[in-house]
């Protein structure tokens, strides 16, 4: 595993959201926004051109309100949506997910500390505040998938989506990264989970580097332990650019 690499505006730059630039929290709703990031992430679109995006499966809604009043590129929900410009679309057509949404909520229902979070195109299941209930959260998901088409399921940090076959944040970047401001560019994915694992092949596949945040098994060649430590990354190179203009 290498030191982080050095940032420079021939980069793209490619940012997951939560464990990566924030903390976990036990709610997805719970997470804070630390000091000085939504200046650091101002400047540094600017200095690229415009070429960063946020790669996340957070909502739209939910990375607009977090950093406002930022309006950023951003392949949402694992994928599914895209906003290169001031207007979204989906990625691929979003499936029918009523009959996942109803045993999500059921089950939710009858036992404390699961939280359902539906999407536009996604159903996720969160079990932090309930461990115990990965199991049965797995199998209520899977049996719900049996009448649902063009789907799969993905598993993350103390939760499972089921999300649209084929999306996924490898698939957003492949894609933004044909368009400008971020084609010709060399790309950087930063990422925490296993959810990102496709993300740093897309970038390696085309030259770049992926940068695993906090521990585990990763493809990526890079890694930063903490959040913070990412910040701290992200600030440095804003700031040697600055000292370069």
């Amino acid at each position: 595993m290498q030191l982080l690499p050095i940032l420079t505006t021939a980069h793209a730059l490619f940012l997951d959201f939560d464990g990566t630039l924030t903390e976990l929290a036990s709610r997805p709703e719970a997470v804070r926004i630390a000091s000085g990031l939504i200046p650091t992430l101002s400047a540094l679109h600017a200095h690229l051109g415009g070429a960063l995006a946020i790669v996340t499966g957070r909502p739209e809604a939910d990375i607009d309100g977090f950093l406002a009043p930022l309006h950023l590129p951003l392949a949402s929900e694992h994928g599914a949506q895209y906003r290169l410009h001031d207007t979204s679309h989906p990625a691929v057509p979003p499936p029918d997910l009523a009959p996942v949404l109803h045993a999500a909520y059921d089950l939710a229902s009858r036992h404390p500390g699961l939280l359902v979070e539906p999407k536009r195109a996604s159903v996720a299941l969160h079990y932090r505040l309930a461990p115990h209930m990965e199991a049965r959260c797995l199998d209520t998901l899977e049996r719900a998938l049996q009448g649902v088409q063009g789907v799969e399921l993905m598993r993350g940090k103390f939760v499972f989506e089921v999300k649209p076959r084929g999306a996924h944040k490898g698939q957003a970047i492949v894609d933004f990264m044909t368009q400008p401001p971020f084609e010709g560019r060399i790309p950087v994915f930063v990422g925490d989970d296993v959810t990102d694992e496709s993300g740093f092949a897309a970038v390696q596949s085309l030259g770049g580097w992926g940068i695993k945040v906090g521990e585990g098994p990763t493809m990526a060649q890079h890694r930063c332990m903490t959040p913070a430590a990412l910040r701290g990354w992200l600030s440095s190179a804003r700031t040697n650019w600055e000292r370069e203009r």
